[in-house]
Formats: C-alpha cells, structure tokens, sequence
C-alpha cells in the first residue's frame, strides 16, 4: 500500500472538451493544472479512463519530474439494462449487451497497456466505477468484475482495486476477495446530510466497511461537496455553496490526516461538460478550483 500524501481527483476537460466526443486537454493545459496541484501538495491524482489523455498526463509526470502518482480505472460501460436507473432507461438487446461486454474487454486490454507502459507513474488500477448500484447507469455483473480483477491482477504489476460508493461495500464481499485496495466514495451531501453531520457520517461509514474487510486497506477514492445545484430532490437546499464545501474539507482532513487516511477530493476542477444543458447542476460544480482554474475558498495551504 502507497504511503499517506493528499490526494485528488483529476479530470480537467475545460469548456467544449468532453470525454464523450474525445476532445481531450492537450499536453501544456495539462502542465498547467499539474503544477497547479503539485504546488498545492498533492502526491496523488486519480483519473477513469485508459485513454489518450492519460496517456498525455503520464507523459507530463515522467517529462517535467512532478512527484505524483496516478490511479487509474477502465472507464467501462453498462453490460446489463438496469430498470432502477432513474435517468436512463435502456432495452439493450441481447446482441447490444454482448458488443458492450466486448467493448469493456478491450478497455481492462488498453488499462493493461498504459499500466505497464506507465509503472513507474500509475501505483494502482482499478476495474471500474460505481459499477453495482441499484441505481446506476453503468452496471456490470460482479462476476464479469472478478474476472476483470483477476485479468490486471495477472498482467500487472500494480494493486488492484474498485471504485465504488459506501452504500454497495457491504454486499460485495465476494469481490473483494480478488482485490487489493477498497476504495469507497462517500458523499454526505447526496445522501441528504447538512455539513455539520458530514464528518460524522464518515467516520461512521469508514469504520463500518473497515469492519467488514480487516485486512484489505481501506482508502476514499471520493470525497467532496458540491458549490451550485439545482436540484435538492436529494441535497438539502442551501448546503451546496463555497463556504460549506470549505468547512467540509477543514473538518474532513482534520480527521483524515490524524488517522492517515487517504482520500481523493473529488475533485480538481468544475467540469462543464457533465449532466444536461443548466450551467447550475450539482455534477458541474465539484470542484476546489472553477473551470477557469480560479480557486474557491477552500484553503489547503
């Protein structure tokens, strides 16, 4: 397991970049938000896909000496249709399902790739994100997950781990068993919590998953709050703003650095591209900078 040092999500698609039409941030955008996180202490970057942008953010660590390591996942998509999605209702055929599941074999075959190309920068790999929920959008059975454990576990040389929220550990067991590392992702906002209980819950969900896997480390692979939204059917109105999201990262490294444990903010920077077309949803405004790299109040000097 890699030593204690702050960690942070990094997915820097600035405005009119998208992972979805692959308009990626060039080399010297990604110098400038390296620098900006190495200057604020970081030592560890996760990133979701195994694609050519990684590729570049790898190529900038090894090229310019910047003393980060990455975490990197499949980027994988839904090999199932998941009726409990409530915002997107597919009927995938039979046929449909079975492209989508070749699809996802040649991601964990580029993660493979990158991974070894990389094993001086990528200390972990991971076989999805938030694959299992009953409500999500990507699901994957956990079998097919298994088998994607144990294809980076024989073909590289990093820990293997999955992404997934606090509310699916306790059930998956059976997958944990093929992996190195439980990385969780708590988000007290969503689950309808003011910043005053956040901390809390927590504390109350690490204990509670560490008690269920004693001997694997446990680790946050998402943690944060969100300045803007504009929809409270799940946030509490009024709790996403500047001034929470600093007392929420003041009150949550207080704790995680006392106990050493490492936890990725999620994330670097606001993310245009996410969600639908008002400028105010809570999937844009996650970030500890906005996206024109202007920080919020959040200090971690």
């Amino acid at each position: 397991m890699f030593e204690y040092g702050k960690a942070i999500c990094y997915s820097g698609y600035r405005r009119n970049q998208s992972p979805v039409n692959c308009t990626y941030p060039t080399y010297e955008q990604v110098v400038e938000d390296l620098q900006i996180l190495v200057d604020l202490g970081f030592k560890y970057i996760r990133m979701y896909d195994p694609v050519e942008y990684a590729r570049t953010t790898c190529q900038v660590i090894r090229d310019k000496g910047f003393d980060l390591k990455l975490m990197l996942g499949p980027g994988i998509q839904s090999e199932v249709n998941n009726p409990g999605c409530p915002w997107l209702k597919t009927n995938y055929s039979d046929a449909e399902l079975a492209e989508r599941a070749k699809w996802n074999d040649t991601r964990i075959e580029d993660l493979i790739k990158i991974a070894n190309e990389f094993d001086d920068i990528i200390n972990a790999v991971s076989i999805g994100n938030e694959n299992t929920p009953s409500w999500g959008a990507n699901n994957v059975p956990v079998e097919r997950l298994i088998s994607f454990a144990d294809r980076l576990k024989a073909n590289c040389k990093q820990p293997v781990t999955f992404n997934e929220g606090a509310f699916e550990w306790p059930v998956l067991t059976e997958l944990a068993k093929h992996l190195d590392i439980i990385c969780v992702h708590s988000y007290p906002l969503w689950y309808g919590n003011t910043v005053e209980e956040a901390l809390d819950i927590n504390k109350e969900w690490y204990k509670k998953i560490k008690e269920i896997y004693p001997d694997k480390p446990v680790i946050f692979s998402e943690i944060g709050w969100a300045t803007d939204a504009v929809d409270f059917s799940q946030m509490k109105e009024g709790q996403p703003n500047e001034e929470n999201q600093k007392k929420y990262y003041k009150d949550f490294w207080a704790w995680a650095d006392s106990e050493k444990i490492i936890s990725y903010m999620f994330e670097a920077f606001d993310e245009p591209w996410k969600g639908g077309d008002n400028p105010r949803e809570a999937e844009k405004h996650w970030g500890i900078f906005d996206v024109d790299r202007k920080p919020k109040l959040v200090d971690l000097k």
